[in-house]
Order: structure tokens, then sequence, then C-alpha cells
């Protein structure tokens, strides 16, 4: 008598998708804003330790910027899904019979018959009946719940890490090539974030590394001319 093989877990890239999106954004915003802060404080002709100073700064403003506002954001989001689950949980409490109704129809508008949408839903009703309305009507599910904390430290740390490639090229680089040269180290480390957001995510590698050069060196070309304005004014 052969033996049923027991089939592999299938693992997805949508797995992923709640930190993958924070840690892109955060090192993507560290990288960039540092970046563009460092050369146009260069360009405006001050010296080396001020536009170290720039992005000491920038690097600690803009990682607890970032924890902040995902913190608050998708706070936001997990007092909304709260709040759906306790008016869900409260419909169940006063009429469980009409709850049963309304998972059955959404069985029967996906495609199932009457018999077979109605036989599902009191299944998965009797198995966890606040799962399946929060499934299948609210859309929520345990892979996507918001998770502040996790998104502000994942935010924090990434942008940090970010800010710090541009800030140690500025470090190394002689003041008079420290513009162009932490642009090209940015605009190459940016082409790298692009590639691993891409290839961690399941998207085409050339599309996620021109979108971040794309806007990369626009933010750059405008503080250059920025700074570059400015220093011409204040000389």
């Amino acid at each position: 008598m052969q033996q049923s093989k027991i089939a592999p877990a299938e693992h997805h890239v949508v797995d992923r998708i709640g930190w993958l999106r924070a840690a892109v954004l955060g090192a993507n915003d560290g990288i960039l804003s540092t970046s563009s802060l460092i050369v146009g404080v260069a360009a405006s002709a001050a010296g080396k330790p001020a536009v170290l100073v720039a992005g000491v700064a920038g690097l600690v403003a803009g990682a607890m910027s970032m924890a902040a506002g995902e913190y608050v954001s998708v706070s936001s989001q997990a007092d909304t899904e709260a709040a759906d689950l306790a008016r869900e949980r409260r419909e169940h409490a006063e009429s469980p019979a009409a709850e049963l109704e309304e998972l059955a129809g959404i069985y029967r508008d996906r495609g199932l018959p009457d018999a077979l949408a109605h036989e599902v839903a009191v299944a998965l009703s009797a198995k966890d009946a606040l799962g399946a309305h929060a499934r299948d009507e609210l859309g929520l599910s345990l892979m996507h719940r918001a998770r502040p904390v996790q998104a502000a430290l994942t935010s924090a740390a990434t942008f940090a890490i970010g800010a710090a490639l541009p800030l140690l090229a500025a470090f190394l680089l002689p003041l008079g090539s420290l513009a162009v040269g932490v642009s090209a180290a940015s605009l190459a480390f940016l082409v790298l974030l692009g590639a691993v957001g891409a290839k961690a995510g399941g998207a085409p590698i050339m599309q996620g590394i021109v979108r971040v050069v794309i806007w990369g060196a626009l933010a750059m070309a405008a503080t250059f001319l920025i700074g570059k304005l400015f220093g011409t004014t204040v000389a």
C-alpha cells in the first residue's frame, strides 16, 4: 500500500510584507535624506566638521522621526482593527444566527453553492467564528496584523543603518570631493538597496533599482543646488 506524501509547506513572499516595507522604507530614507543633507551642506562651502555634524544630527533626528511616525501610523491601524473586532464580537454575542448567515453569504458571493456555503460557514464558525469573520469579512489575518512596536524599531534601526553609509563616506572623503563622492556612493548604496528589496519582495530587480535611483538622484541634485545658491548668497 502506497503511503501518501505530505506536501512541503509553501513559503510566500507576502509573509514578509510587514517587516519588509518598514525595513526598505527606513533604509531608503536613511540613505536618501542623510546623503542629500550632507551634499547640500557641503555645496554651501561649509567646513567638513559642519558637514559631519549635520550628517550625525540628520541620522539621529531621522531615526527618531521614522520610529515615531511608524508607531503613530501603525498604532492607528491597530486601533481600527481592534475596534472592528470588538464590534464583531458584540454582534456574535447578540445575533449569532445573523452572523452565520452573513458568513455564508460571503462564501456564496465567492462562488460556492448555497448548501456548501452554509456548511462551510457552520464548520468554520464551530472552530473559530470570530476568526472566520475577521479573515473573510474584515480581511484581517495574523500575517498582516498591525504591529506598532515592530514597525517603529525596524524603521528606526534601518534608517540609522542607511544613514550611516553616506555619513561614513563623508568622513572618509576629503572636503573638495565630498559632495560628488557622497552622491556617487549613495547612488551605489541605493542600487544595492533597490536590488535587495526587490529580490526579497519577489519583484523585478531592475524595476526596484530604477525607482530608488531616480528619486535619489533628484533629491541630491535639488539639495546640491540649494546649497550652492545659499552658499553663494552668504558669501
